[in-house]
Parts: structure tokens; sequence; C-alpha cells
């Protein structure tokens, strides 16, 4: 049994900590108390009762700390770590986007793993979390106790030789998630043939940037991302979407504005996702 804190409990964070909490000693880290977590799953609900904690001064040492708030607030999950960390504690940052390791820089490279989660979930109350699907966990190879971590749940974890082409990937179908932040309709507005173009032509820019950053990614991802959320649940709505809905700060910079900056130090324009988070950053202002 692992002694494992969860920062953030969000839908992510909320959803790990019900699953992981049904073999192994956690403690969830949050603004606000809980009483409880419950996850409407797939295969019927579950439900934990980890330890809470809302003041960083009583944190103690764990195992493994996961990282699972939002990429804006990673100065927030920092303000955790030294409560946390001890001299073997390892840390897996669970956040969207390809740039894990340098969030945070106060935790050498070598105790950092970077965690690509699959994992549909929505937050309809405070500890209260519908799973939509299983869902997948991937990190690089030489994690394997990290995988060990989610023996015995349906969440289906497993190493990768090649975290950079998988984490591009899932940045391809994060960036054009946007148009459903931008629309305000979930999963099935793919079915709109215009639309798809729209987001075909943002996964394009995405595939350009991430062959010069490395990753292995095909031409045809553009198509396959598109018939990916159209399979998916219609009324199935993507964090971007549900934090534009809730008047919360957006990861634009984490799902589309990485695809910009990356672009341009390597010269390759990027017009759609800078449109689109133009646009997506304007209409949250009013």
């Amino acid at each position: 049994m692992a002694r494992i804190a969860v920062i953030g409990a969000g839908a992510i964070g909320g959803t790990l900590a019900a699953w992981l909490a049904q073999t192994h000693d956690v403690t969830v880290c949050a603004r606000s108390p809980l009483d409880d977590l419950e996850v409407e799953t797939p295969e019927g609900p579950i439900r934990a009762r980890p330890r809470i904690l809302v003041d960083p001064a009583a944190a103690a040492p764990v195992d493994w700390v996961l990282a699972t708030t939002k990429t804006y607030d990673c100065a927030g999950a920092a303000a955790w770590l030294p409560g946390l960390m001890g001299p073997d504690t390892r840390l897996a940052v669970i956040q969207n986007g390809v740039e894990h390791l340098q969030r945070f820089p106060m935790v050498p490279p070598e105790r950092t793993v970077p965690v690509i989660i699959d994992l549909p979930v929505e937050r309809t109350a405070p500890g209260r979390i519908v799973q939509r699907r299983n869902g997948s966990i991937l990190v690089p190879e030489g994690a394997e106790d990290f995988v060990a971590l989610f023996d015995g749940t349906i969440l289906a974890a497993e190493t990768t030789p090649d975290f950079i082409t998988a984490a591009w990937r899932k940045l391809a179908i994060n960036c054009s998630g946007i148009v459903s932040a931008i629309t305000l309709r979930p999963a099935e507005v793919a079915n709109d043939p215009e639309v798809a173009e729209v987001m075909r032509g943002l996964v394009r820019e995405c595939i350009a940037v991430g062959r010069l950053e490395g990753a292995d990614l095909r031409d045809g991802l553009a198509d396959k991302v598109v018939e990916w959320t159209r399979r998916a649940h219609p009324d199935s709505v993507n964090s971007l979407h549900a934090d534009r809905l809730a008047g919360r700060p957006m990861e634009l910079d984490a799902r589309n504005g990485v695809i910009v900056r990356l672009g341009e130090k390597h010269g390759i324009a990027t017009p759609l996702n800078r449109a689109c988070a133009a646009l997506l950053a304007a209409s949250a202002a009013v």
C-alpha cells in the first residue's frame, strides 16, 4: 500500500483519488473541505473517504504526489510540495500539454514523472464526478512503479517508449476541442462538416509543430481526431468548454498557445490556433 497525495479535487484529481483510495492510503489536497468522493463509473458508482487537507502546513511526506490541477494553477499546487516531498517522494505531473517537466522546477527531473491521461470525466458538484468511460494513462518507460499504483482499477496504466509522440497526439486532440469552448456545444459539434474542417486545420498545425519537437505524427491524425470526437458521447464536455461555462480560467496556453509559441520558435505559422485562442480569450473577457 502506497502513501499517495493528490493535489486537486477536480474531475481528474477526484476520480484518481477515488480509485486509488480503494487500495492505497490517499490524501487529497484541496481548497475546500470535502466529506467524501463519489464517482459514477461505467461499471457503477465507487465511493471513497480519503484524508482531506486544506492547509499545506498540515501536509506530511508521502511516497507519491500526483499534481492534477489545471496548468494555470501550478503555483498553488507547488505550495503543497514542501510538506509532501520527502527524500524519496516522486512527483507525477498529470496535466494537459507537452511541458510537464517545466512546470515544477523545484523538483529534480529525475524525480518527476510526466503523465498523459485520457479520462473523460466531469465534476457535477464538489466530490461528485461522472466518469464516461474507463480511460487510459501513459508514462515514459522507467515509471513502472507508477503504473503499479493502478493495479486493480479499471484505469489502464502503462508505459510507452515514445512519450513525446504520445504527448503530442494527446495535444492534437486537446487543441481541436477549442471549437466546443467557442461554440458552447459538446462533442456533437464535430458532426458539423464546417466545424470538423476547422478541427482538422487546428490538428494539422499541431502535427507540423510536433514533428519539429521530435514527435512521430502521421498526416491522418487530423481525420482521426474528428472521428474520435464524433464517436464520443454526444453530450461529452471537454475541460476547456466546462471551464468557460463555469466562468473559470481556461488552459488556453497549454492546449493551443503552446502550439503558437513553439511554432514561432520553429518559424511555422499557426494561424488557426492563434485565432481560435484569441477569440476564446476575448469571449471570456466579456
